[in-house]
């Protein structure tokens, strides 16, 4: 089975940290995201989803991201079954947040500054949200460049030409 959840929008609202009563940092968040609804892709709609992010990935989104932030998040969909006041059934979907991303520019949100690339779930810092939960920092560079690797040779290459260099692609 597969629960894997992945979305890109634009944060509705600034993250608001909370703590459960055992100090566990929690966040709720709500991002919108486009979704096109014609085959040519030219008529979309807004979606408003509700994202749930805790521990150290509560605090990251709280600190680093303010309303209108694009951001990425991958993670796991999740279904909370209820009834309300009125006895009626109720079903309400959510995603668990596992990792976030930066993505764009602070200067497509109007905030200024920020340059995209740092990534918190993958890339060169990254963050996980499974484990033991703690923060990895990229580790410094060595003092000295490792040696090359020789060239990559897979052999004899039959009938396959050789291509062109890159300046005489056509594209």
């Amino acid at each position: 089975m597969l629960n894997v959840v992945v979305l890109m929008g634009r944060l509705v609202a600034d993250p608001e940290l909370r703590h459960t009563p055992n100090d566990v940092a929690v966040t709720t968040i709500r991002i919108a995201v486009d979704r096109a609804y014609s085959k040519s892709g030219a008529d979309k709609q807004t979606d408003f989803i509700d994202v749930t992010a805790w521990r150290q990935t509560a605090e990251f989104v709280s600190r680093y991201f303010t309303k209108g932030s694009m951001i990425a998040v991958q993670g796991s969909l999740h279904v909370d079954n209820y009834t309300d006041r009125d006895g009626n059934k109720r079903t309400r979907y959510d995603v668990q947040a596992d990792n976030v991303s930066f993505c764009g520019s602070k200067r497509e949100s109007g905030t200024g500054g920020y340059e995209g690339g740092n990534s918190y779930g993958g890339g060169s810092s990254s963050y996980s949200n499974s484990g033991a939960n703690t923060y990895q920092q990229p580790s410094a560079p060595a003092t000295a460049p490792a040696p090359a690797a020789p060239a990559y040779s897979s052999g004899d290459t039959g009938d396959f030409q050789a291509l062109p260099d890159d300046d005489d692609l056509p594209f």
